[in-house]
């Protein structure tokens, strides 16, 4: 195999032109194969193979720098810089990350894993480069779902004044996870169509070149050569803003791709190269089903279905459900997803009242100041957003929605440790910045029944309430226990004496483990609360609990630092209760990519982890 002599970064340059493209189905089919087996991003990957390809063959790494949008695209780039041996370690505990890491590897330029950061990033790069006085490329990566991120837009701005080279490749395949919508997406697509003007340019210089003087005419023409785009290409965005602009060029052509990499590093400013790729390409499961296999779980290669069918219903399938019920009782119920229907949930509900469904693209921040003005027109709107996505709107939240105590429902999905994807993904800081917030409610459900009651109650509740819930299965214990949500109050399960375990969301289920274990290997008195409500703390709940325990301990899926446990510290310190509280949360860290079970013993928040720190101590 061709792919077996690629072991280091630049081993590409050695492979004859002859010999790409096979090598180029070699990988596909090596990310297919691995993909299947361990889960992953496959068809971002696919589409990027030759695009990759050309890149590698037209820098030189570690010296020239690749900057990655997102980076879940970036297996090929791994690949070709040595690491194909450890993709059966690929997302899990130990192994390498599905996303570029500058501690993995020295041609991963800059660590990424959200949308629309790699043009700031790599503009950062180049001014760096300058100062040092150096010369090496910068390519940054960014996808067309990408540019729907307002931060690509304030990143460009600042790079149409650059006056030294950099280059930013735009992989256009007319999706991000789901299909692109809005304005930037039309616009790429009337250039995608332009294909008279490229044409016609390509073919008169071409001509011009090879008759005498013709230099002189072609230098001449590029000169004037705007006032021709404008009649031409559609809108010529970026050459308006002082950016060149090139393409589009065949995303699937390693020589047309090779050829315009190298034009474009010798302008001495910034260039853009539009470049049309097929998301899933090679693979016709992935290109039926591109949003099916942007983060695929491990599947059977024959038919691309699942290995392990899902026989129960995941929180998001729940909040799917609830939310098409909510809007159909309810007509002011609208829903907002960040170019994210599938993932979150919203799909059926698009179809069901597609006039009161609105995907605005990757922008967090507008979709969170979207929702605040149909809050002020009188509507009811909920927000499914990931987590660690959410964090992106942090000043939006504050300005937007809660100064003005505005009835936005936000619908935190991922939140806690999610695995695989690793440190940007974990949704573990939502309740310390959510719960420092003014006017915003912060709730928690058990179970798949109480992420049902909390929706409908946040509906009727006329201000700010944030609902998070996990990744994973919906937890179908404790049905018997569905105390009506009333606001601020925590729900006691189990009362007895001596330690009081007061957990919060998805760590019930692990508190009724702990609970068993010190009952039966310790002969402990536990009793259990479900916390319910971050904020506001059931104030009562606790002080009526200090009274009947010698200890409080909190269990959540979130950092410690301004998380509930402190809260709950900080109230029996202020009120003076005689108990002590032992806080069970996620160190002062980030969280690595892995199996969510062995995270959360290396974070300390499984079962065993919090018997152990409640009987030592």
């Amino acid at each position: 195999m061709i792919l077996d002599s690629i072991n280091a970064a630049n081993d590409i340059k050695n492979i004859p032109e002859g010999e790409l493209n096979e090598l180029a189905q070699e990988i596909r089919d090596f990310l297919i194969q691995k993909i299947s087996v361990n889960g992953g991003h496959l068809g971002s990957n696919l589409g990027a193979v030759e695009l990759t390809m050309a890149l590698h063959l037209a820098a030189d790494l570690p010296e020239d720098k690749i900057v990655w949008d997102v980076g879940h695209q970036s297996y090929t780039h791994k690949i070709l810089t040595g690491r194909k041996d450890e993709f059966d370690r690929l997302r899990k505990f130990g192994g390498i990350s599905g996303f570029p890491k500058r501690r993995e590897s020295n041609c991963d330029a800059f660590d990424t894993g959200h949308s629309s950061t790699s043009i700031s990033a790599g503009l950062g790069l180049a001014k760096a480069r300058d100062l040092a006085g150096d010369d090496y490329g910068i390519y940054a990566v960014i996808g067309d779902g990408a540019l729907t991120g307002g931060m690509a837009y304030e990143a460009l701005n600042n790079a149409a004044d650059l006056e030294t080279n950099y280059v930013i490749v735009l992989n256009d395949n007319n999706m991000s996870i789901a299909e692109n919508v809005g304005g930037v997406s039309s616009y790429l697509q009337d250039i995608r169509t332009a294909d008279a003007y490229r044409n016609f340019k390509m073919g008169l210089e071409d001509a011009l070149n090879r008759i005498p003087g013709g230099v002189a005419v072609v230098d001449k023409l590029k000169k004037y050569k705007s006032s021709f785009k404008q009649l031409v290409v559609p809108g010529m965005f970026f050459e308006d803003m002082g950016i060149t602009y090139l393409g589009p060029v065949d995303g699937h052509d390693i020589k047309a791709m090779v050829k315009v990499f190298k034009e474009a590093r010798r302008y001495p400013k910034c260039v853009i190269v539009h470049v049309l790729t097929h998301k899933g390409k090679g693979y016709p499961p992935a290109e039926r089903h591109p949003a099916r296999f942007h983060g695929a779980e491990p599947f059977d290669v024959e038919t691309g279905l699942p290995s392990v069918n899902r026989t129960k219903a995941n929180y998001t399938d729940v909040f799917s459900t609830v939310v098409i019920k909510l809007g159909e009782r309810n007509e002011k119920v609208c829903a907002i997803t960040a170019a994210m229907p599938d993932g979150t949930g919203l799909k059926r509900f698009s179809r069901r009242f597609p006039e009161r469904f609105f995907d605005v693209g990757i922008a967090e921040e507008h979709a969170v100041t979207f929702a605040a003005g149909l809050a002020a027109g009188g509507f009811i709107p909920i927000v499914a957003i990931y987590s660690s996505f959410l964090q992106r709107a942090y000043d939006q939240i504050i300005h937007d929605v809660c100064i003005q105590d505005l009835p936005v429902i936000f619908a935190i999905d991922r939140a806690g440790i999610v695995g695989s994807d690793g440190e940007t993904h974990q949704g573990i800081f939502d309740l310390s910045f959510l719960s420092s917030i003014p006017n915003m409610t912060v709730m928690a459900p058990k179970n798949k029944w109480e992420l049902s009651d909390m929706l409908k109650f946040a509906v009727k509740f006329g201000s700010p309430v944030a609902v998070r819930y996990p990744r994973g299965i919906a937890y179908d214990g404790l049905e018997e226990y569905r105390k009506p949500v009333i606001y601020g109050q925590s729900e006691l399960i189990y009362e007895e004496s001596q330690t009081v375990l007061m957990a919060v969301g998805s760590m019930v289920k692990t508190a009724e483990e702990v609970r068993m274990v010190l009952k039966n290997e310790y002969g402990m008195h536990v009793s259990l609360v479900n916390a319910r409500f971050v904020k506001p703390i059931d104030g009562e709940m606790i002080s009526y609990l200090a009274k009947q325990h010698d200890l409080i301990v909190t269990l959540e899926e979130n950092v410690e630092n301004g998380g509930f446990g402190e809260h709950v510290r900080a109230y029996a310190d202020d009120n003076k209760l005689n108990v002590d509280v032992l806080v069970c949360a996620l160190p002062d860290d980030y969280v690595e990519h892995g199996n969510v079970s062995i995270l959360a013993h290396e974070v300390g928040i499984d079962c065993e982890s919090i018997v152990k720190k409640i009987v030592d101590r």
